[in-house]
């Protein structure tokens, strides 16, 4: 599909959106995750017919969007009403569109949100390795029951200083574990040769990401608790500690529920119940010197909490549809594109 920028000025702040597709073609929603932009979505495009109106907008901070600041207590609220906004833009969308929403990892998380607070307005949710329900990090059981009384491990505290420092840099070379190349290879996907020739486009949205205590990691403070650090209030990372981000009950208390897919590959590196980046996780390992133990702070279960929460869902009127792809990393529409088609085309129908 062929596609342009358009800016959009909603709730103060300019936001740089990608358009394809004519307005009233069926819509569909793209919210894109953390480290990354709208672009992020470009290999997907390829594959879609060009009866759809796509609309995917760079989150503040992200892309080519302002880099407003960001309230973590308001969990991803500050993302969620911007793309709400967008609903309302009669450029983007005829009047009272109900919008597919196909959202990725953390997007998965604004999508949630944006269900919640404007669940008139979506029609289906299809959601690519998401965030779980209550948040990243921290929590020990399929409940989200916290580990520690203050969210300790969890926030803007726990990002690897020297990659926020590349990230500021714009590196792009792969010289060290940290740089955001060797992220974008490691991370992203489970095998690097599935970004092709996409390398560096991809590499681009994840160095578009805007550093600092307002936008990415955020702020921190310290604590009595392992490993030292909680979340402050501001900043991406923050938006996700379990303090912040709750809304598994928000969910199924929705009055009327649109299908959810979920997808997700069987070897992500960050969205998993043996995640890379939960510091418990890594502290098992022995990656974090110092882990309390299994008892004290178990990794967290992702996966186990996110099905727990759509069984509710279901339970309360719902319906939803887990799929799994073998050998898939983090981004099953890259690694993947054609099975991911398969099921986004799916819920349009």
């Amino acid at each position: 599909m062929e596609h342009q920028q358009v800016r959009v000025t909603a709730r103060g702040i300019e936001q740089n959106v990608l358009v394809a597709g004519p307005v009233d073609g069926r819509p569909v929603l793209l919210i894109h995750g953390n480290c990354s932009s709208a672009d992020f979505w470009r290999p997907l495009l390829r594959h879609l017919p060009g009866t759809l109106r796509i609309v995917a907008p760079d989150l503040r901070g992200y892309g080519a969007t302002e880099a407003a600041p960001v309230d973590a207590t308001r969990g991803l609220r500050d993302f969620a009403d911007d793309v709400a906004a967008l609903l309302e833009a009669p450029e983007l969308f005829p009047e009272g569109a109900k919008p597919l929403v196909v959202a990725h990892s953390m997007g998965c998380g604004v999508a949630m949100q944006l269900l919640v607070d404007h669940p008139e307005r979506v029609d289906a949710l299809l959601l690519e390795a998401p965030l779980s329900p209550y948040g990243f990090g921290g929590t020990r059981d399929l409940d989200g029951t916290p580990t520690t009384p203050d969210f300790a491990g969890t926030g803007a505290g726990t990002a690897n200083p020297d990659f926020v420092a590349r990230l500021a840099a714009k590196d792009r070379e792969a010289d060290a574990q940290t740089s955001p190349r060797t992220v974008l290879r490691t991370a992203y996907v489970a095998d690097p040769a599935s970004l092709g020739a996409d390398e560096d486009l991809l590499l681009d949205t994840v160095l578009s990401t805007v550093t600092g205590d307002d936008n990415y990691p955020g702020t921190s403070v310290p604590s009595d608790n392992w490993p030292g650090v909680a979340p402050g209030d501001r900043g991406v990372l923050n938006t996700m500690a379990p303090n912040n981000f709750r809304i598994a009950d928000d969910l199924v208390a929705i009055e009327t529920k649109p299908h959810v897919t979920w997808v997700r590959g069987d070897r992500d590196a960050i969205v998993s119940d043996t995640s890379f980046f939960d510091l418990s996780y890594l502290g098992s390992l022995g990656a974090v010197p110092g882990w309390p133990g299994a008892q004290a702070s178990p990794p967290q279960p992702m996966v186990g909490q996110t099905r727990a929460v759509l069984e509710r869902y279901a339970a309360g009127g719902g319906s939803y549809r887990e799929v799994v792809y073998a050998g898939c990393g983090h981004s099953p529409h890259i690694e993947r594109p054609a099975e991911f088609v398969a099921e986004l085309l799916e819920l349009v129908r």
